[in-house]
């Protein structure tokens, strides 16, 4: 279906939501909002899209990488997939997941946009909406530049350069909300555990949504 005819089936008026996205923007603090040294907990969220449906799982893990807590929603997707709007896809589905746990995380990874978003985040949205602090790892850039591994928009530093291991991919790692770029970026990287790629939690998030979605289809 091409984008105009998404816009009219679900009469999303793009323009007012690029104006709310920067409106929310402006209430980021991206400061460290407790002493991360002093985390107990990590949580990470993974989504995953089964037909005209949406899984969003979410774990809590220790720092001895122990689950610690979990839960999940499979939700009917109300919203396209339109470029630079995932918020309004996922971030409803990730909030009733959250909202489930007994245990809430110290700092929560989100595999999306942080400062790295154009306007507003996915990971900046969902940290807004829980107070929770959040960190983006995102495998892309949108337009930005990256010089001796920070992300660069308009002369100003955004967010950081992780790549885990030799032959792999670079990540993108910047702040979603009440978390400083380079306490993201160390976290990030000390969470790693080869050979996996990506911080810990994000594998167990990703592991745990792999299983949620084995059960649902049986």
């Amino acid at each position: 279906m091409e984008p105009e005819e998404l816009l009219k089936k679900y009469n999303i008026d793009l323009e007012s939501l690029k104006k709310e996205q920067i409106k929310l923007a402006r209430n980021l603090e991206i400061k460290d909002k407790i002493n991360f040294s002093l985390v107990e907990t990590y949580g990470a969220i993974d989504n995953i899209f089964i037909k005209n449906k949406i899984l969003s799982c979410i774990i809590v893990c220790n720092k001895d990488f122990e689950v610690i807590d979990r839960a999940y929603v499979f939700e009917k997707v109300k919203f396209p997939y339109i470029a630079g709007f995932r918020n309004y896809r996922e971030l409803e589905p990730m909030i009733m997941a959250f909202e489930k746990l007994n245990e809430k995380p110290d700092v929560v990874f989100i595999q999306a946009h942080g400062l790295t978003h154009p306007r507003l985040g996915l990971a900046s949205h969902f940290s807004l909406s829980t107070g929770v602090p959040a960190i983006g790892i995102s495998n892309v850039l949108v337009e930005d530049e990256t010089k001796d591994g920070d992300i660069i928009r308009e002369n100003k530093k955004i967010g950081k350069v992780l790549i885990s291991k030799k032959e792999s991919k670079p990540m993108f790692v910047s702040p979603g909300n009440l978390i400083t770029i380079d306490t993201a970026y160390e976290i990030s990287k000390n969470l790693i555990i080869p050979p996996h790629k990506r911080p810990e939690p994000i594998h167990l998030a990703s592991k745990y949504s792999k299983k949620v979605k084995k059960e649902l289809l049986i």
